[in-house]
């Protein structure tokens, strides 16, 4: 049953992310499009604080926490590579070449009053769908 320090949680988690990628410029398609053509070297620093950052807290939490704040215990995944994951990320990784915008900053982008990046976010949702429907059982 999820609590309201649950809900809680996702929201102010959720308002941080957008602002951090609004302060960092991440849902402005001119910028990534500069960046994915090497003309812009500033995400690098987005991209690589929040990866080393995540990376740090993922490894060394485990040990100074007992259990997640919101959960029972700490679980792994194990990864298992498929065919159909890789052609997704291909798609994906097109897609967000061609436009410039991936799913958390094209709806970060939408709060912040762009609205052009709906018409990004209902192809999202329309191939989300279509995967659903169709390539979810494979």
């Amino acid at each position: 049953m999820k609590t309201t320090l649950y809900w809680l949680a996702i929201l102010a988690s959720g308002t941080l992310f957008g602002l951090g990628l609004s302060i960092s410029s991440m849902i402005q398609p001119e910028v990534i499009l500069s960046f994915l053509r090497f003309e812009d070297f500033g995400l690098f620093l987005v991209l690589g604080g929040a990866t080393g950052l995540t990376m740090i807290f993922y490894q060394y939490a485990p040990g100074f926490l007992k259990k997640p704040l919101l959960a029972e215990q700490f679980k792994q995944k194990p990864i298992t590579p498929m065919k159909r994951t890789l052609f997704g990320a291909l798609i994906f990784g097109i897609g967000w070449g061609i436009c410039g915008v991936c799913p958390g900053p094209a709806i970060a982008g939408l709060g912040a009053g762009n609205w052009p990046l709906l018409i990004v976010l209902l192809a999202m949702l329309t191939g989300a769908y279509v995967q659903g429907r169709w390539f979810s059982g494979n």
